[in-house]
């Protein structure tokens, strides 16, 4: 059985969203497969089951077919670094940072790495769902582009196109991509995804007509706009969320620090009917909120920095409500920041809310964890090279809350006793039981849409 990369004609055209239904459709079909992904660059990420740093898209993946989640499902993963650089995580490990122009130079070095982690799960699974990136066909980067053109001509995987309507020219994107491709690829084409459609699906019947006829690719469903407010993998992908009010209890605000990073710990404030969420950049916007959050960056002291310039560090020394450190932002609270060369060599203020120091080491702690914290058991993941020798998981004094822990907010029971406190009216909310049903459901109205029987048969043929 072939297994299939998808391809978008754009960035944001929803291939993350659409790759997991389409695992988890193949999974419930009865076929044992598994999420991959190249090459990722996100800030958001995850720490598998096998202790290693993964993307969220492919974790979210492998959640969603309750499938233990392995770096070979994201062998190469790039975030933030100094200076203009990424930081590499190869294999789930961080290694070191490397220019744009580095890492092209050394991209053959790369092949070999992604070319494991493929083989590896092919001899566990029928086949592999291997999402793309951006565009395939980025003429001046085809050469070093490893999540599309690599994965899909080493492994002659399959292709679906996914063109995002709401962009307009959905006929251009998808004419433009398939006949800009590799005549080698262009064979392995199954079919394309027209996806975020608004409206009556019948005004677009000729367009179905049109693609099929005069492209000569088979339209393998048109999906409506599905707003899954789940598994977000991006900045840009966290900013178009919906949020849907019924009676308000708390206003929640988070600083959106411009590295921001771990961003689905906010999902279960999303989907609260009863929290208006929001991010926010400038001091004036703490007006009126019940929580302040400092979420996780992956530049604590540059984003540090921001915040003072911004003048934030008056407002958040004198803000007479709750406010929660998560990580980066936990790290920020202290008094000072100690810093060898992991991000910049120097000694930092932070902003004096708790007593004692952070020590950045270059060894990074990564690991899924459960702890006492907060009078809960609590699970969650750490990603953080920031130490505390006074609190080092977290921190709790009247309204001053902290941890090193990512997730937290996902513990239903803590989190509605956490709320509770602020606003005793609050109304407990069963996040693991809606993210469950949300998956389903969205997966669900994805298959309903979707040729699913010819996919199966074009994945099964020689």
């Amino acid at each position: 059985m072939h297994s299939l990369s998808i391809f978008g004609t754009s960035s944001d055209a929803g291939k993350s969203t659409l790759s997991m239904a389409i695992t988890k459709i193949l999974h419930d079909a009865g076929y044992k497969v598994a999420p991959f992904k190249a090459q990722n660059v996100s800030n958001n990420a995850r720490i598998g089951d096998d202790g290693g740093e993964i993307a969220q898209a492919q974790h979210f993946a492998a959640e969603a077919i309750d499938l233990p989640t392995r770096f070979e499902m994201n062998p190469i993963l790039l975030k933030s670094g100094s200076q203009g650089k990424a930081s590499l995580i190869i294999n789930g490990k961080s290694t070191d940072e490397q220019s744009v122009g580095e890492y092209f130079a050394t991209i053959e070095d790369k092949k070999p790495i992604v070319k494991k982690a493929f083989e590896s799960l092919q001899k566990e699974f029928d086949l592999i769902v291997a999402e793309g990136a951006g565009s395939p066909v980025e003429l001046n980067l085809m050469n070093e582009d490893l999540s599309n053109l690599y994965v899909a001509t080493a492994f002659q995987t399959k292709i679906i196109l996914v063109a995002d309507i709401e962009r307009g020219g959905v006929f251009a994107s998808i004419w433009g991509l398939y006949n800009l491709l590799p005549e080698v690829l262009k064979k392995n084409v199954i079919g394309v995804i027209i996806n975020k459609f608004r409206g009556d699906m019948a005004f677009f019947e000729e367009g179905v007509k049109i693609i099929e006829e005069q492209f000569k690719l088979k339209v393998l469903g048109v999906v409506p706009h599905l707003p899954l407010n789940i598994g977000f993998e991006d900045i840009q992908s966290l900013e178009n969320y919906q949020q849907t009010l019924q009676e308000q209890h708390l206003k929640v605000v988070a600083i959106k620090f411009p590295h921001l990073s771990n961003f689905t710990d906010f999902e279960p404030l999303i989907n609260d009917l009863s929290v208006n969420f929001s991010f926010i950049t400038h001091a004036h916007e703490l007006q009126g909120s019940d929580l302040l959050i400092l979420p996780g960056t992956r530049r604590t002291v540059d984003d540090l920095t921001w915040l003072q310039e911004r003048g934030f560090t008056h407002a958040i020394q004198n803000y007479n409500h709750t406010i929660f450190g998560i990580c980066g932002g936990y790290e920020m609270l202290f008094e000072k920041i100690i810093d060898d060369g992991v991000e910049v060599t120097g000694t930092f203020e932070g902003l004096g809310l708790i007593e004692g120091e952070i020590l950045f080491k270059h060894e990074k702690v990564q690991r899924q964890c459960q702890v006492e914290l907060f009078g809960f058991t609590i699970e969650g993941y750490e990603i953080h090279h920031g130490i505390s020798k006074k609190h080092p998981i977290g921190y709790h004094d009247e309204k001053i809350y902290g941890t090193f822990l990512h997730a937290l907010f996902d513990n239903d029971a803590w989190r509605n006793h956490f709320f509770t406190t602020i606003n005793p009216s609050y109304k407990p909310f069963d996040y693991k039981s809606f993210r469950k049903n949300r998956i389903h459901d969205f997966v669900a109205e994805v298959k309903s849409h979707l040729d699913t029987a010819y996919l199966i048969d074009a994945l099964q043929e020689d």
